[in-house]
């Protein structure tokens, strides 16, 4: 009865936003990230940050683009680099470079053998693939409760003009110069880099998040930065201890704003707290919603939250948090959970916000949510409230593992002030091919059509403004990563190393399937008419009718 009251709800809350001006004007994705990139220092159809803009769309401009390609042959491959043994970080292009987090693999600084594990965000010509120079992020002593062996750097650059920011293996929000040290110069005010020769890269500045802020990141922090004007957003990683229980550091903020120029800190934000259940590895958007400038961060706690992007008087400013769980899930270690965090990044379209909840796949795949919320409400606008017979007036504090305990006394009321629009879970959720399972993997959407992987492989196609599924793809493999809609055609890898390509249509059509040799952990993506993917240990540049040597 509940929950088909909140499908109505949900309706009714999509209705009042088309009367009153909560949703936006149909818009193309793609003129909306160009017209974003065009604000920037860098190429009109560059790939400056994850997602391209803030808003978290993977809809870039692209003609031509292939939908196939041979990395043996070098058929349609202009070029391809080797990158680290294991790689996680999508590629950034910005002014003729191509950026991607590895881990040391490849050893393209000397002094650095393969055999020392490293974070490192490479630098390469984005013409010829040329390597040009390494930001080198040495382990942390601590091992892998915050910085898990080989993953390397997770994480994406966010690039404006000529400087690179990004978050390290080390919790680290770390400047660089882009154009490292072949500018013979050292820039500053950070000018202590051990060497300074052309392959090493030159630091602006550095704020480190743990000894700084007391952060204590779980296994990484993966955060690809976003920003606005002079304002950057952070997701800290602040996660629990190696046990999986305690937090070490429940005060220490899980989202920050920092001045880019300086890396002073602006505002902290704690609110999943003592919450966190597991880590923090979601990556914040922004846009103007309803009037407001706001930046919405996914929580390790299973919320989403909206802030006011500037801050009031030096500290947060909440606008509203939205929990993506039901009530009643609890979460459980070793796979067991029906409780989940974010690990994907909110997307923002049309004035909406969409996320999936997910989990560290070492535990496992499960049932996930898909949600479309209204960021234009205030306060706590999740579907239900909790209350207990107690004092069944008043809403009681959310608790970490199991928010609703009925044998606690706990129930739940539908919220009149709810967010929620729409909430996928599948059309069958008895049924593996028509069930949304957790997800590491952020949704991309133009025309209408919103398109997700889940981690346990399946590939959905829904209508963004009513969650109503189109169709599903079982690609076989786990996907970590998030599709590509370029033209009029959709991309998706998975574990396997297959690229598979769609028809972005209502209908299911599946133009081809492309392997790259070794699992895709990363997304495609798409600039300069150009498609690059990463996989685990190679970068390609695929260009149609682009002949190289092959791999």
């Amino acid at each position: 009865m509940l929950r088909s009251g909140l499908f109505q709800l949900s309706i009714a809350v999509t209705l009042l936003a088309c009367t009153t001006g909560g949703m936006v004007d149909a818009a193309d994705p793609t003129k909306d990230v160009l017209a974003a990139i065009s604000k920037m220092k860098v190429g009109p159809k560059d790939w400056p940050q994850w997602g391209g803009s803030a808003s978290r769309n993977n809809t870039p401009f692209g003609e031509n683009i292939p939908t196939e390609w041979d990395i043996e042959a070098g058929a349609n491959v202009r070029w391809s680099m080797g990158l680290g043994s294991e790689t996680y970080g999508n590629p950034v292009v910005a002014n003729g470079k191509v950026y991607v987090g590895t881990n040391n693999g490849a050893a393209y600084i000397e002094r650095y053998p393969s055999s020392i594990d490293l974070g490192v965000l490479l630098c390469f010509d984005e013409k010829d693939g040329k390597f040009l120079w390494q930001h080198s992020n040495e382990k942390l002593p601590t091992g892998r409760v915050h910085d898990w062996p080989h993953q390397g750097v997770c994480a994406s650059p966010y690039v404006d003009g000529e400087r690179a920011w990004y978050v390290s293996n080390r919790g680290e929000v770390v400047c660089l110069d882009v154009n490292g040290f072949h500018d013979d110069e050292n820039d500053g005010p950070f000018k202590d880099e051990k060497v300074q020769d052309k392959k090493e890269a030159d630091v602006i500045w550095v704020l480190n998040m743990m000894t700084e802020l007391a952060v204590s990141q779980h296994n990484m922090c993966s955060c690809s930065i976003t920003g606005a004007g002079d304002l950057l957003f952070v997701t800290t990683g602040n996660g629990v201890d190696e046990g999986h229980v305690a937090i070490p550091e429940e005060r220490a903020p899980s989202f920050i704003c920092v001045n880019r120029d300086t890396g002073k800190v602006l505002w902290t934000d704690n609110s999943p707290g003592s919450n966190v259940l597991h880590g923090q590895w979601s990556s914040p958007a922004y846009a103007v919603l309803g009037g407001v400038a706001q930046v919405v961060f996914g929580g390790g706690d299973g919320y989403l939250y909206g802030f006011a992007a500037e801050g009031k008087d030096g500290k947060s400013d909440l606008l509203w948090k939205f929990d993506c769980n039901p009530k009643d899930s609890r979460y459980e270690l070793g796979g067991r959970a029906t409780r989940n965090h974010l690990i994907a990044v909110p997307v923002i379209y049309e004035g909406l916000v969409y996320v999936g909840v997910g989990e560290d796949p070492e535990h496992g795949e499960g049932n996930g949510h898909l949600w479309c919320v209204d960021p234009t409400r205030r306060g706590d606008v999740s579907p239900t409230i909790v209350f207990n017979s107690k004092d069944p007036k008043t809403p009681i504090p959310h608790k970490r593992l199991q928010a609703l305990n009925e044998k606690e006394g706990d129930f739940e009321r539908e919220n009149p002030n709810s967010a929620a629009v729409w909430h996928y879970t599948g059309t069958d959720t008895s049924e593996f091919e028509t069930t949304m399972h957790r997800t590491m993997g952020t949704a991309a959407i133009k025309d209408g059509l919103l398109f997700i992987a889940d981690l346990s492989g399946l590939f959905h196609c829904l209508d963004a403004k009513t969650g109503k599924p189109h169709w599903t793809h079982d690609m076989f493999a786990a996907s970590w990563g998030s599709p590509l809609i370029v033209e009029d055609k959709v991309y998706i890898a998975d574990e396997d190393g297959d690229i598979s390509i769609f028809k972005a249509s209502a209908e299911k059509t599946l133009i081809n399937e492309v392997n790259m040799g070794s699992s895709v952990y990363t997304s495609p993506v798409v600039a300069n008419n150009t498609l690059f993917v990463a996989n685990r240990s190679r970068i390609f540049a695929l260009e149609t009718g682009a002949q190289s040597s092959g791999k």
